[in-house]
């Protein structure tokens, strides 16, 4: 069995498969990194925003 994981076809799966997975994580960093800051971003202006009263409850107090 060890013959077989030491031929050079199996390695070069191995590699191939490798790249691939390398490249859809280079996709997809940028992708998710730039979903963090918008997220981040979203949270922190709703925390500055000073506490006004919801114009949804108004409507139901009145």
């Amino acid at each position: 069995m060890s013959m077989m994981s030491n031929s050079p076809d199996k390695r070069n799966e191995w590699r191939a498969i490798f790249y691939v997975q390398a490249r859809v994580a280079i996709l997809f960093v940028p992708v998710v990194a730039s979903l963090l800051i918008i997220a981040a971003l979203a949270g922190n202006e709703r925390k500055s925003v000073p506490s006004t009263i919801d114009p949804t409850v108004t409507g139901s107090v009145r």
